[in-house]
């Protein structure tokens, strides 16, 4: 949870509209986390989509902002 509450915090502080979908209080949680596993390679979490496709989980959209690559592509979505 620490790690999805830091990428939460990312968006927030640079007014990212986000939608969050906590699998541990979904009823098919497991059953979305295998499908995610099988969608993307991973089934840790956070697992960030951005237009539909996985771009990784905490580490990678970190990387992503310090990189100065996130916003652009974030923005370029609308």
């Amino acid at each position: 949870r620490r790690y999805c509450k830091k990428v939460k915090t990312l968006f927030t502080q640079n007014n990212v509209d986000f939608e969050v979908v906590e699998l541990d209080e979904e009823k098919d949680g497991a059953d979305m986390q295998a499908a995610l596993g099988e969608l993307t390679g991973r089934r840790t979490v956070p697992n960030v989509f951005l237009d539909g496709k996985s771009i990784g989980g905490s580490d990678d959209t970190f990387k992503l902002h310090d990189n100065g690559k996130l916003m652009p592509k974030l923005q370029a979505l609308g």
